[in-house]
């Protein structure tokens, strides 16, 4: 195969509609926008979800639940996952990074306590639930809340 033998695939490239090029063309005139009116105008049309000045339907339905901005969103992992880490090793957010477990910070990290350690490990989170605590102080590490 050369360059001069690449072709696009068929049905990749069309022609397009040459408008207002005279009444032969079939697009001529008032090039396929008919006679008058909003839409025959340049720029003219109606945003989306306009109803003609009519309430529009988003504003018509009420409002459900609302958002809580002062929410913090963590980072989590769980104990089943600190196994990777080598007996006696100090975990935190960068050497979570490191390993591959968070990839953003966000509000911070928690430690969830589902599965089994089975590591001695000092893990330092801003937040853990009790049975990830319960978990590392089993398997003789210490959890330390940041």
């Amino acid at each position: 195969m050369k360059l001069n033998e690449l072709k696009p695939t068929e049905g990749a490239r069309f022609t397009t509609k040459r408008l207002g090029r005279g009444q032969g063309s079939g697009q001529g005139k008032t090039a396929g926008k008919g006679h008058k009116g909003q839409n025959a105008r340049s720029g003219g049309g109606v945003a989306i979800g306009f109803e003609g000045g009519q309430t529009p339907l988003y504003k018509r339905i009420p409002m459900r639940g609302f958002t809580n901005m002062n929410r913090k969103e963590y980072a989590i992992v769980n104990v089943e996952s600190l196994n990777c880490f080598d007996d006696g090793a100090t975990v935190d957010f960068a050497a979570l990074k490191e390993a591959g477990l968070v990839k953003k910070s966000l509000d911070g990290l928690k430690i969830l306590g589902s599965g089994k350690l089975e590591k001695k490990l000092t893990v330092r989170a801003n937040k853990f639930t009790k049975t990830a605590q319960k978990a590392i102080e089993e398997a003789g590490g210490t959890a330390e809340v940041l």
